[in-house]
C-alpha cells in the first residue's frame, strides 16, 4: 500500500492516514439537511469523497462510507410550513430526490446513509451523557451544551471562544447560561408539526448532535476520515468534535477533511442565498461525464466556480478520452505508460491531488496518440477507473465509408501537390460525411464527429 495523506483541518496540516485496523477505512460526510432539492455545491463532497473512496479500495483498503441525511431542522420546519405541507412529507420528498439525483452521477450510494429521524434514540443517550457528565443543562425542554466546560472547544475551527456565534439567532438566548452554548434538543413549538419524546420533554435533536450520533453508531469513536464542506467546520464541525470528546473522553475522528466551495459568481453557492443551479438540471445540461471531469479538474481543498465555460472545458475533456478509445485495444498497456500510471496514483495519494492526476491521464492520452499502432488500454482505463470514468473508453468501433476512405485519399493527393485549396475542399466535404481529420505523427485519421 502506497502512503496515503490528506490535508486535516484540525492540526492545519497534511498528514498520514493511519488506521484503527489494518487496512479499513472509515468515513463519514455530512449530507445535505432537505429542505429542497440538492444544488451542484451539496454534490461536490459527494463527489469528492465517494472518488477518495475508489481510490483507498484501488489502494487495496475495505472502505464504509457513511453519508447521513438531515431531515429534521429548523430550515425542513420552516420550508414546509411555507410550502402548506407536513414537515414529515416535506423531507421525504425530498430525500427521494436527492438519492435519485446523486445517483445519476453514477458513483454508486454510500455504504450507510442514514437520517437523523431514524437515530432519535442514539441522540437522546448521547444528550443524556452529557447531561450526567455535567457538560449539558437542561431548562424549560431544552437542552445545552455547555461549551467553557470543555477546554478543547475551539481547537477544530481555531477561533477565540469570545468571539464566536453559535448561529441560532435569538433562539434560546434567555434559556441560554452563557451566549455560546448550543442547542442540544429543542422543545417542541407550536408550529412544529413533528416532535419526539425524550426525558426532557417532547422536541426534537439540534443540528450537531444528530451527526455526533449517527457518526458514533455506524463507525465508532475515532474512526478514520471526518469529511464535508469546508464552511461547516464552525458550527457544526466544531461541536460535533466537542460533544464527542466531552461525553466520550475519546476523539470522534482521526482526520477532518474538508473541500472547498462551489462558487457562482464568485459566491458560496446555497439555497439559503438563493444563488444555487440544481443538481439535476446540471446533469440534464451538461452530462453525467463532464460533471465528474469538472469536479477533478479542481482540488477537492480549493474553491472551485461553476460557469459554462469550465463545463465546456470538462466536456472537451471528455471528448478526448473518447477519441483516444479508437486508437486502443484490450490488454497490457506499452513500457512507457508504467511512469505515468506512477505519477497519477502517486499524486492522488498525496493529498488526493486529482488535478495532477488528471493532466497525468492527458499526457497518457498525448502520448497514446504519437503511437502508430493500437495502444493497449488497462492502464488508461485503471486510472480513468477511480475517477469512475472508465465508461468513456467502451467506445465502439466506427466504420469507414468507402466513400470517406476515397475522399482522404483524394486530400493526401492534393496537399502531396500543395493544392491546399483542393485539399481543404474535400476536408469539407470529409465534414459533411461526419467525419473530422486529424493529422498526426501517424499520419491523417478519420474521426466521428460529434
Amino acid at each position: 500500500m502506497r502512503t496515503i495523506k490528506l490535508h486535516d483541518t484540525l492540526t492545519g496540516k497534511v498528514r498520514k492516514l493511519e488506521t484503527r485496523e489494518p487496512g479499513r477505512v472509515g468515513i463519514y460526510v455530512c449530507g445535505p439537511t432537505v429542505y429542497g432539492r440538492v444544488h451542484i455545491g451539496n454534490a461536490r463532497p459527494f463527489v469528492v469523497f465517494s472518488l477518495l473512496k475508489r481510490f483507498l479500495i484501488h489502494e487495496g483498503y475495505a472502505v464504509t462510507l457513511a453519508m447521513n441525511v438531515t431531515d429534521v431542522n429548523d430550515k425542513i420546519y420552516f420550508a414546509a410550513s411555507a410550502a402548506g405541507v407536513g414537515s414529515e412529507q416535506l423531507a421525504a420528498e425530498m430525500t427521494a430526490h436527492y438519492f435519485d439525483d446523486t445517483s445519476r452521477l453514477g458513483l454508486g450510494r454510500p455504504d450507510n446513509e442514514p437520517l437523523a429521524s431514524e437515530t432519535i434514540g442514539s441522540i437522546i443517550d448521547l444528550i443524556q451523557a452529557l447531561i450526567d457528565s455535567g457538560h449539558a443543562y437542561a431548562v424549560d425542554g431544552d437542552v445545552y451544551f455547555a461549551v467553557r466546560t470543555y477546554d478543547r472547544y475551539g481547537e477544530l475551527s481555531h477561533r477565540r471562544l469570545d468571539d464566536l456565534d453559535q448561529g441560532e439567532g435569538g433562539d434560546g438566548r434567555d434559556r441560554k447560561r452563557d451566549p455560546v452554548d448550543f442547542a442540544l434538543w429543542k422543545a417542541q413549538k407550536p408550529d412544529e408539526d413533528t416532535a419526539w419524546q425524550a426525558p426532557w420533554g417532547k422536541g426534537r435533536p439540534g443540528w450537531h448532535i444528530e451527526c455526533s450520533a449517527m457518526s458514533e453508531a455506524i463507525l465508532g469513536l475515532g474512526f478514520e476520515i471526518h469529511g464535508g464542506g469546508s464552511d461547516l467546520v464552525f458550527p457544526h464541525h466544531e461541536n460535533e468534535a466537542a460533544q464527542t470528546g466531552a461525553a466520550r473522553g475519546q476523539s470522534l475522528a482521526r482526520l477532518w477533511v474538508h473541500n472547498g466551495m462551489v462558487r457562482l459568481a464568485r459566491e458560496k453557492m446555497s439555497k439559503s442565498i438563493g444563488n444555487t443551479f440544481l443538481l439535476h438540471a446540471a446533469l440534464d445540461r451538461y452530462g453525467r461525464d463532464a460533471l465528474i471531469a469538472y469536479f477533478c479538474a479542481g482540488h477537492y481543498r480549493q474553491p472551485i466556480e461553476f460557469d459554462d465555460e469550465r463545463l465546456a472545458v470538462a466536456a472537451e475533456s471528455v471528448k478526448r478520452f473518447r477519441e483516444v478509445a479508437r486508437r486502443l485495444n484490450p490488454g497490457p498497456s506499452p513500457e512507457w505508460s508504467a511512469a505515468l500510471r506512477s505519477r497519477f496514483f502517486t499524486a492522488l495519494a498525496d493529498d488526493f491531488n486529482t488535478p495532477t492526476a488528471l493532466a497525468t491521464a492527458f499526457d497518457w492520452v498525448r502520448r497514446a496518440n504519437r503511437e502508430r499502432g493500437a495502444v493497449g488500454d488497462h492502464d488508461l482505463r485503471e486510472m480513468l477507473g477511480v475517477f469512475a470514468l472508465e465508461n468513456l473508453l467502451d467506445v465502439q468501433p466506427v466504420e469507414i465509408p468507402a466513400a470517406a476512405q476515397d475522399l482522404l485519399r483524394a486530400r493526401e493527393a492534393a496537399r502531396g501537390e500543395h493544392d491546399f485549396e483542393r485539399a481543404d475542399a474535400l476536408r469539407e466535404q470529409l465534414r459533411q460525411l461526419g467525419f473530422e481529420v486529424r493529422d498526426g505523427a501517424a499520419g491523417p485519421e478519420l474521426v466521428p464527429l460529434g
